[in-house]
């Protein structure tokens, strides 16, 4: 595997590409981490620390409702961001869990680390407005979806969005992030592959 911070230094660039004193304080100001399956970025009661993007492997980020319930908010796969803005933000304790589906390695800038990298090359400061302005703009959708279209709609749209992910991530957090029952996604799955 490619050397982690390189890939996340060619991801920069495909927004505005970074000199070389830019990927040196990228290099400095990140750190990468492996985890293990099952393993966490974030839990409930700790503050997010950490941007974190994924280089290889698949996160989730989701919260247990006072049921037990969990209820998934994003997945991350290979070249995505996954982090709980408000508490990154604020620096206050998060509701939610990151969690790890597969062994995956991620790169991780902490929040002095981005502040600093916004004000001492701002470069940073316009690339992640991007990133986050992408982001808003899907999270947007996905509650329009969620309110104006059908299960069937939904799933479409998802397997559509995200090939591979599918297959990727257990039945009961796909329906989940969908909104519908693994009893009901399981039907839909077979329905869809009926006319496929």
């Amino acid at each position: 595997m490619a050397d982690p911070q390189q890939v996340l230094c060619a991801h920069f660039d495909r927004y505005l590409a970074l000199d070389e004193a830019e990927r040196r304080a990228l290099m400095e100001r990140s750190r990468v981490r492996r985890l293990k399956k099952r393993g966490f970025i974030l839990q409930e009661g700790e503050v997010c620390r950490c941007y974190t993007y994924v280089v290889e492997g698949c996160l989730r980020m989701y919260e247990i409702d006072a049921k037990g319930v969990e209820h998934n908010l994003q997945f991350a796969q290979e070249n995505e961001w996954i982090v709980d803005i408000g508490s990154f933000h604020a620096e206050k304790p998060s509701s939610l869990f990151i969690e790890a589906l597969e062994p995956s390695t991620v790169v991780c800038i902490e929040h002095g680390d981005l502040l600093r990298l916004y004000t001492e090359h701002p470069k940073f400061d316009r690339n992640f407005r991007v990133i986050i302005e992408d982001l808003f703009v899907e999270l947007q959708q996905r509650l329009l979806r969620r309110n104006a279209s059908s299960a069937e709609q939904r799933y479409a749209h998802f397997v559509q969005h995200h090939p591979g992910l599918a297959a990727r991530v257990p039945n009961v957090h796909v329906a989940s992030y969908l909104g519908v029952t693994p009893e009901f996604l399981s039907r839909l799955r077979a329905k869809t592959s009926k006319r496929g």
